[in-house]
């Protein structure tokens, strides 16, 4: 089975892994992202992270149900 890719588009420098789980509708409140990170559902970067703050910057991946989260910085048009 192939991994599904998806792209997140940031307007700021970076998102807190929490706030993106938010923005992905991947949880819905803040609450289920505290516990499902604590419980160690996701990856970033190929590694389980723990942390609810941790700063999600362009380029990162976010790995969470079975999809690979690509962080994009929104570009900026002349």
């Amino acid at each position: 089975m192939e991994k599904q890719e998806k792209e997140i588009i940031i307007k700021t420098e970076y998102i807190k892994l929490d706030s993106f789980l938010k923005l992905s509708n991947i949880c819905s409140s803040g609450g289920e992202a505290k516990m499902r990170i604590l419980d160690g559902e996701f990856k970033v970067d190929g590694e389980v992270c723990l942390q609810r703050g941790k700063k999600l910057r362009p380029g990162m991946k976010v790995n969470a149900e079975g999809a690979e989260y690509i962080i994009k910085a929104e570009e900026n048009k002349p």
